[in-house]
């Protein structure tokens, strides 16, 4: 994935996850897979619209090929402490 697609300067990158596996669930999906920090993520898709068994198998195909950059919004204060806590490996909360 490619940095210029920040959405903004007071952003920054969580985790860049490359998706294993994609599971059905009730009302969207769930998507499991790796972390570019080799741990293991799971993210739950939620979809407000009714969804047809097709639909859903291709979806499901399309995220199964998909790859998720997760930005977090760092107030001002912290964006510094953050990238530095980042470079020796524990994330900031």
């Amino acid at each position: 994935m490619a940095a210029s697609d920040q959405p903004g300067s007071d952003y920054l990158s969580v985790a860049d996850i490359a998706v294993d596996m994609v599971e059905p669930a009730r009302s969207g999906f769930r998507l499991r897979g790796r972390g570019g920090d080799a741990a293991d993520y799971v993210l739950d898709v939620h979809l407000d619209v009714p969804v047809d068994p097709r639909t859903r198998s291709v979806l499901g195909e399309l995220l199964s090929q998909s790859e998720w950059r997760v930005w977090r919004r760092v107030r001002q204060g912290m964006k510094a402490a953050y990238r530095t806590s980042v470079r020796r490996g524990s994330p900031a909360d």
